[in-house]
């Protein structure tokens, strides 16, 4: 848990540079001007180029050539959006007063969630909302059903509490992260140590340090300890896909860590990057992802999705179950967790 200090130091000493750069430097909005700066910042702090093979000179020579002078701002943005788009990355994003940028990376993948079929098929409407959560009771009140859409909402202990005190004598839980995009790691991390018996070792992460693109700092190992509380260390299925990004991957990759908890679904959508950013000389801001989260054998691959345990897929034409949760009762938590 030592690491949040980490991670949030490396985060504001980044945007209180850039913002001081600028104050010291240009303020226009000359097209050239600004697409220079964002291109070389990009250039010298983004994380992940050599795993998305992306050859960021070549897009230069591309995406310079769509300039000109007296070129409208909106203009400029759609080059500007284009560009980093390039990056195949939701933590890459520019800013304006009037519009803000994303690559979708949740809409390449098969949409694998529908809270009707859930509600209709497994938890009843009856189901209880504590905080962030939603949850009941399924398999004839064996199994324990947890619904978290997003890591953005406030997750505190009081929540964790009421919802573990209430499964303890389930069987085993599923926890849904499907469709869940992200949020703050705190968060993660939170959950995560109340699902646990021991100190764990969960991942590395490096941020970039150089102007080269794969020059790291040494990998730096985290480490998750249990609460010192209530908690919850039966079976667990965690049910992920396309769109659980950015935390919710990160959350996927620490679970592989421990032999109590699967993963069932789809392959997340990556976004393991921690994302940091600045302002533009005609007062845009942009961000992209600055680290590396490295899975126990340090490898930065992961960054492009990481895989279910046990794979399943959702059929949107039928509306009498969901082939991902019934996987995760069938053989998630009746054997392939042992």
């Amino acid at each position: 848990m030592k690491k949040y200090s980490f991670y949030i130091t490396m985060l504001l000493l980044f945007t209180s540079c850039e913002a001081i750069l600028l104050e010291e430097e240009v303020n226009t909005t000359d097209p050239f001007v600004n697409f220079e700066y964002l291109w070389k910042e990009c250039d010298e702090k983004y994380s992940y180029f050599t795993i998305k093979n992306v050859d960021w000179d070549a897009i230069k020579v591309e995406y310079e050539a769509k300039l000109y002078e007296g070129m409208s701002q909106d203009s400029l943005f759609n080059v500007f959006e284009a560009m980093l788009n390039e990056l195949k990355d939701n933590h890459g994003n520019l800013v304006s007063d009037v519009r803000t940028s994303f690559y979708g990376t949740q809409y390449l993948a098969q949409d694998n969630f529908d809270w009707r079929v859930i509600v209709d098929n497994y938890i009843t409407p009856q189901y209880q909302i504590t905080g962030p959560i939603r949850h009941n009771y399924i398999a004839d009140n064996q199994i324990a059903y947890v619904r978290l859409e997003s890591f953005s909402n406030t997750l505190n202990d009081e929540h964790l509490d009421y919802i573990l005190s209430k499964y303890q004598d389930t069987e085993a839980m599923i926890i849904d992260l499907r469709d869940n995009s992200g949020g703050k790691i705190e968060y993660s991390y939170k959950l995560l140590s109340r699902l646990i018996t021991e100190e764990t070792l969960v991942q590395y992460t490096r941020i970039k340090a150089g102007t080269a693109h794969d020059n790291f700092t040494s990998p730096e190992a985290i480490y998750i300890s249990p609460y010192n509380g209530i908690t919850y260390t039966k079976k667990i299925a965690i049910l992920i896909d396309g769109g659980s990004y950015s935390t919710t991957s990160l959350f996927a990759l620490n679970t592989k860590a421990f032999s109590h908890i699967a993963l069932v679904g789809d392959t997340t959508g990556g976004g393991l990057g921690m994302p940091a950013g600045g302002q533009l000389p005609n007062g845009w801001f942009y961000r992209f992802s600055v680290t590396q989260s490295l899975d126990l054998q340090q490898n930065p691959e992961f960054e492009n999705g990481v895989p279910a345990d046990i794979t399943a897929t959702f059929d949107p034409t039928d509306f009498s179950r969901d082939e991902i949760i019934d996987t995760a009762l069938s053989n998630g938590v009746n054997g392939l967790l042992d």
